[in-house]
């Protein structure tokens, strides 16, 4: 890869990482549409995405609590069995034609997580224990194979049950990402896998975005335009992974 190509890829995953942040996530199915878009093989796309979400994610679950609004009672359950299950989504291998459909379907439902706006559950309480443990597990390993954290599953899921309100939603699924990631990224290392040369320079990039973006996202910064802007990105990158064997 030359330099000017990298230099437009990094700058694409500070942007990626300063709107993902303002709004409390790690970034992955961005991360994972700039890549598909500049042409990185496959087996590239997961490592990369999943270092830049544990980075991003990281700086995302310190604002939020800081702020008041994690739930340990609400994430535990979620989490325990969701973190072993992305470790063994992050050291499974699958056909490329499955990874592409797979990742596709992901960045689709993202889109549509932007496109359409949750409202706010009026009344709110925590899911029974047993329905917790299964939707953590489900979420984990999925988010470890195809390099995401899971929090563009578990938000929506938390706001449509009525289980949070939108920033305790928020707050527990930028922890969720966080560990998520860490496992996933563990078990990608543990199958003797190396990380691409191109880490390094695109891990600056994204910690660089991501701390102007949660610090403009608490201060109410508005990103409605910019996710919908973000949103037909999704899209594209889904089609294209999908449709493209």
């Amino acid at each position: 890869m030359d330099i000017t190509h990298l230099t437009l890829v990094c700058a694409a995953v500070a942007v990626v990482a300063f709107l993902y942040s303002s709004v409390g996530h790690g970034g992955a199915s961005g991360y994972i549409a700039t890549l598909t878009l500049s042409g990185f093989a496959v087996s590239a796309i997961k490592p990369l995405a999943l270092v830049l979400n544990c980075l991003v994610a990281c700086i995302g679950a310190v604002q939020f609590w800081r702020a008041g609004f994690f739930s340990w009672r609400l994430f535990w359950p979620f989490a325990l069995l969701s973190v072993p299950a992305a470790f063994l989504g992050g050291a499974m291998h699958v056909r490329a034609d499955v990874f592409k459909t797979l990742v596709g379907a992901v960045l689709l439902f993202s889109a549509a997580r932007f496109f359409f706006k949750q409202a706010e559950p009026s009344k709110v309480s925590p899911p029974p224990l047993p329905v917790a443990l299964g939707t953590g597990a489900g979420i984990g390993l999925l988010s470890g194979l195809t390099g995401t954290g899971g929090g563009i599953f578990l938000t929506p899921l938390l706001l449509l049950r009525s289980w949070a309100r939108t920033k305790q939603a928020a707050s527990v699924s930028a922890l969720f990402i966080l560990v998520n990631s860490i496992a996933g990224l563990a078990g990608y290392l543990a199958s003797r896998q190396s990380m691409p040369p191109v880490a390094g320079a695109m891990a600056a990039s994204a910690v660089c975005g991501g701390v102007f973006g949660a610090h403009f996202g608490s201060r109410r910064f508005p990103v409605r335009v910019m996710q919908r802007l973000l949103a037909i990105v999704l899209v594209l990158a889904g089609f294209k992974l999908i449709l493209t064997k």
